[in-house]
């Protein structure tokens, strides 16, 4: 019996054009999710059916529909078919002869409007692969966790975050990252952003007036600080990482909030030497670094770089979280305080202020001491160092004049480009459905002498499915 388009599928009415039949596909069926003709969820017919009603090889529609599924543009699961993804772009022109051939639209209340069609890859840095969360492991430990709970933890419990969570932290930061980290100094926070405000409320009524940054960076980072009466002028940087000696000529600066391990978004491991500086620099003036560890568990080509915190635990706040090591939709962060600010930041968090979920706490707990955590960031590692090989490689063959910096360890990588390149590579990457930002996003308005060009590819992000599409289309866009 033959395969029925009413039982398998739906009737596509494609047209191919041109000699090249896989290419050809792939465009019609590209340009039948754009126009709105298939919807996102639609199901398509079998390889089988529609081979037969374009008198193709079979081989041609399979792999054509292989590579829309790596590009996004399809999903395919076993026993339900191949559809349209569901976060496909639905669009169509305006219906009437006289219609213009401008862009495409979407329905509104009010009439048609002009809209773009969103990326089809996401390629912005800050986030790991979310598909390879360890459901399974997570699910096991969360079990464990609510077994073995006491009563009283189910409770407003303590400010600092839940014991258990605390020491497991302890443990694994002085075992992994070279952290002096008793349970009593440490303090779990909702998130990054969380303890980076409660240091801000820390730090003003410390009377500091300014916190110095990094010349590239976050912005909003900056913006949270600034928000608490802070000022955050940015110290120069160079090959060799942040001028930390520049500490000691600027007036009004109390504090300092760097990235040493794995500068972001440069990728430079902060010299021996500035590292000393920093340090000299707070005991010399009583000042504080806030040390951003935010991925210091993924490095690739080099000896790990251990923690500044563990050169003087009394002068620097050390701030982790599990955002890029698991997920940020998990919520939890943690800091390592000097033994004089405990205080300070209790007081700061307050009652009112955001608190970690017991149970992820606890669940975060034991998922360390099982081991679990340590299995994952080294299947991660490994994961993330075949991408980094893949998207190097891959440059070298189809963009060989484009340099690739800042690789030995992280999530993302640099790739440099000439004078004036920054833009129009935007624009090319954007044109070929990627959501990829510019170096220039992450400079600082005092780094005006310092305008570096590049695109900051965060090659962790997308799924396994979504890589070799992602890949491919930002290679052509540097071509």
């Amino acid at each position: 019996m033959t395969d029925s388009w009413a039982t398998f599928g739906t009737d596509l009415h494609l047209e191919l054009r041109g000699t090249r039949l896989r290419s050809g596909l792939m465009d019609a069926l590209r340009e039948a999710v754009r126009t709105g003709r298939l919807a996102p969820g639609t199901r398509l017919p079998s390889s089988r059916s529609l081979a037969a009603d374009l008198g193709v090889a079979r081989n041609t529609v399979a792999d054509a529909y292989a590579e829309l599924v790596a590009e996004g543009w399809l999903v395919a699961q076993q026993g339900s078919g191949t559809r349209v993804a569901l976060g496909a772009p639905a669009w169509r022109r305006p219906r009437g002869r006289s219609a213009p051939r401008g862009p495409l639209v979407r329905e509104s209340p009010v009439g048609p409007r002009p809209v773009s069609r969103g990326p089809a890859h996401d390629l912005t840095p800050g986030s790991p692969d979310l598909a390879r969360f360890p459901r399974a492991e997570w699910l096991k430990a969360a079990r464990r966790a609510l077994t073995a709970a006491p009563h009283e933890a189910f409770g407003y419990g303590d400010p600092r975050g839940r014991i258990e969570l605390r020491t497991a932290l302890a443990d694994y930061l002085a075992r992994a990252r070279g952290v002096y980290a008793a349970p009593e100094r440490v303090v779990v926070c909702n998130g990054f952003v969380h303890g980076l405000v409660l240091m801000g409320k820390v730090l003003a009524r410390r009377r500091v007036r300014e916190v110095a940054v990094e010349s590239y960076g976050l912005d909003f980072h900056w913006d949270l600080l600034t928000r608490t009466g802070l000022r955050t002028p940015a110290l120069p940087f160079d090959g060799a990482g942040t001028r930390t000696r520049a500490l000691g000529t600027m007036r009004g600066v109390g504090a300092v909030l760097m990235t040493p391990a794995h500068q972001f978004p440069l990728g430079v491991p902060l010299h021996p030497d500035r590292r000393a500086a920093a340090v000299d620099w707070a005991r010399r003036t009583g000042g504080v670094i806030l040390e951003d560890d935010y991925d210091g568990e993924f490095r690739y080509d080099r000896q790990p770089v251990g923690a500044l915190q563990g050169l003087d635990p009394e002068r620097v706040v050390y701030m982790g979280t599990a955002s890029k090591s698991l997920a940020p939709g998990l919520r939890l962060a943690w800091m390592v305080l000097p033994e004089s600010m405990v205080g300070e930041v209790l007081e700061a968090k307050g009652r009112e202020e955001w608190a970690s979920g017991a149970l992820d706490q606890l669940t975060l707990a034991e998922f360390i001491t099982s081991g679990a955590y340590d299995r994952h960031v080294r299947g991660m590692r490994l994961r993330y160092r075949r991408r980094r090989d893949q998207l190097v490689a891959a440059l070298a063959e189809r963009a060989p004049a484009v340099r690739v910096s800042g690789i030995a360890a992280g999530l993302h990588a640099v790739l440099e480009l000439p004078p004036g390149g920054e833009p129009e590579a935007i624009r090319s990457a954007a044109w070929h459905g990627l959501a990829v930002p510019g170096l220039s996003d992450f400079r600082h308005a005092d780094a005006v002498a310092d305008a570096r060009e590049g695109l900051v590819v965060g090659y962790a992000t997308p799924p396994d499915s979504a890589w070799a599409g992602a890949l491919d289309a930002l290679c052509r866009s540097l071509e």
